[in-house]
C-alpha cells in the first residue's frame, strides 16, 4: 500500500492515530498544559513566517543536506525525545531508533522511555542522542551517563525546562496515571483500540524502565513518587558544569528561549543549544519558539536545535531561515507510529522531505538577500537547500 497517497499530510496521519489508539493515550500525546495558549502559539507563530525565493535560476536538483556537530546530514532534521513513547505505540522506542538508523539521521531517546538505553542499543544508528533530566544524586547521573554511552549514544542532551511538573489537564482529564493503570474506564477505551491492545500484551503495560532500574536507591516511595523524586529538580549552573566535565562527547542543552542564558551557556562550553518551549508541555505563558529563535540566535554563535510546533518541511525551511541549523520533531513521528503501526515511520519522513524539498525547488544555493524589514540579526544556517530564501514576516 502507498501509505504517502493515503496519508498525504499530518493531519490524515492524526486522525488515523486517533482511531487506532485509546482515547487518554491520544490526550497524553496531543495535549499541552494549562490552557493550551503556547501549544497554539507556537503553530499560530510558525504560519506568520513568510519565505520569499529568488527566481529564475534554472533547473538543479533540491539540497537538504547539511553539516552539524562535525557530522554529515542528508536531511536537516530528526526525531526529538518524547517520554513514554511505547504507551503511544507498543515498541516505539525500537521502531523509531531503526528507522533513524534507516534514514541517517539523529534519534534522540528520553529519561523516561519505556525502554532502558541497553534495550534499544541494538537498533541505533551510528548517531544516537541521549536526553537527560538532571537526576539528583551524582552516582545515579554519572551511571546513566555511563550506560547511554556503552549503548552507543554519542550526544547528551541536558533538559533544563522541567523545574517542576506541569499541569496537563487534558491529560489528567483522560484519566492516565503514572505508572499507567488500566481502570475499567480506561480498559475499555483499551479494548476499543485492539492493534493498540495486542501490542501491548506482547510488550507488556508501558513503564519507565531506566527509572525503574534505579528505584532501590530511592528509599521506600511508590513508582510513582521515586521518579519525581530522581528528577523533579531544578538544575543549576553548576550542574552544566559537571556534566561537561563528566561527558566526554557533544552537550547539547536543551530548553533555551532566553538570550542572555544562551550567551552564558557558550561561555560554559557546552556545544550546542536546543531552542525549545517543550512544545508547550511545560509553561503556559511564554513566547513561541519561533519568536525566541532569532534573538537565541544574534545572542550566541553555538549551533542551534529547534523544535516545538513543526508539522513539516516547510516549518523547517521557517525554522533554519530564521537561524536554525537542526530541527528536530517529536509529536509527528508518533502520529504516524499511531496510524500506521510498525509499517515504517518513513511516511513522516517522506512527507517533510518532500515538501522541503519542493519548498527550495528552483532556487541555487545561494546566500540570501536582506529584506527591507529583516528579522533581529542571525547567523544563516549552511544547508544549502536554504540559502536563497529570505524571510519576513505576514502583517
Amino acid at each position: 500500500m502507498d501509505h504517502h497517497a493515503k496519508y498525504p499530510g499530518l493531519s490524515d496521519l492524526k486522525a488515523r492515530a486517533r482511531k487506532r489508539i485509546p482515547h487518554f493515550v491520544w490526550e497524553y500525546l496531543d495535549s499541552a498544559t494549562g490552557q493550551e495558549a503556547t501549544l497554539q502559539r507556537n503553530r499560530t507563530k510558525l504560519d506568520e513566517v513568510l519565505l520569499r525565493p529568488s527566481i529564475l535560476h534554472g533547473e538543479f536538483t533540491p539540497d537538504l543536506s547539511t553539516t552539524f556537530l562535525g557530522r554529515d546530514y542528508k536531511l536537516p532534521f530528526g526525531i526529538a525525545p518524547v517520554g513514554m513513547s511505547g504507551l503511544i505505540w507498543p515498541g516505539a522506542e525500537r521502531l523509531l531508533a531503526q528507522e533513524a538508523a534507516r534514514q541517517g539521521i539523529p534519534y534522540s531517546m528520553s529519561t523516561v522511555a519505556t525502554q532502558t538505553p541497553e534495550d534499544v542499543a541494538p537498533y541505533l544508528g551510528e548517531d544516537a542522542w541521549f536526553q537527560m533530566y538532571p537526576p539528583r544524586d551524582p552516582d545515579i547521573r554519572k551511571d546513566m551517563m555511563k550506560r547511554a554511552k556503552a549503548a552507543g549514544f554519542n550526544t547528551l542532551i541536558m533538559t533544563v525546562d522541567v523545574p517542576v511538573a506541569s499541569r496537563r489537564e487534558r491529560q489528567t482529564r483522560g484519566g492516565l496515571t503514572q505508572p499507567p493503570r488500566l481502570t475499567g474506564r480506561l480498559a475499555l477505551q483499551a479494548a476499543l483500540r485492539p492493534a493498540w491492545l495486542n501490542g501491548i500484551r506482547k510488550t507488556g503495560m508501558p513503564r519507565m524502565k531506566l527509572m525503574d532500574s534505579y528505584a532501590e536507591q530511592t528509599t521506600s516511595l511508590s513508582s510513582t513518587e521515586h521518579v519525581g523524586y530522581l528528577l523533579r529538580t531544578s538544575p543549576d549552573w553548576d550542574y552544566v558544569k559537571y556534566l561537561r566535565d563528566e561527558w566526554d562527547g557533544p552537550l547539547i542543552v536543551k530548553g533555551v528561549c532566553n538570550a542572555d542564558d544562551a550567551a552564558r551557556l557558550q561561555d560554559e562550553g557546552v556545544d550546542a543549544l536546543w531552542v525549545s518551549n517543550h512544545a508547550g508541555r511545560q509553561f503556559d505563558g511564554g513566547p513561541s519558539t519561533i519568536e525566541a529563535l532569532p534573538h537565541v540566535r544574534a545572542a550566541t554563535t553555538l549551533p542551534l536545535v529547534f523544535d516545538s510546533g513543526i508539522e513539516g518541511g516547510l516549518d523547517i525551511l521557517r525554522a533554519i531561515a530564521l537561524g536554525a541549523d537542526f530541527v528536530m520533531m517529536g509529536r509527528p513521528w508518533h502520529y504516524a507510529l499511531g496510524a500506521l503501526g510498525d509499517k515504517r515511520a518513513s511516511t513522516r519522513s517522506g512527507s517533510p522531505t518532500t515538501q522541503a524539498a519542493s519548498s527550495t525547488a528552483g532556487r541555487p544555493p545561494l546566500k540570501p538577500s536582506p529584506t527591507s524589514a529583516p528579522p533581529p540579526p542571525c547567523r544563516w544556517s549552511s544547508t544549502a537547500a536554504l540559502r536563497a530564501v529570505w524571510i519576513s514576516s505576514a502583517p
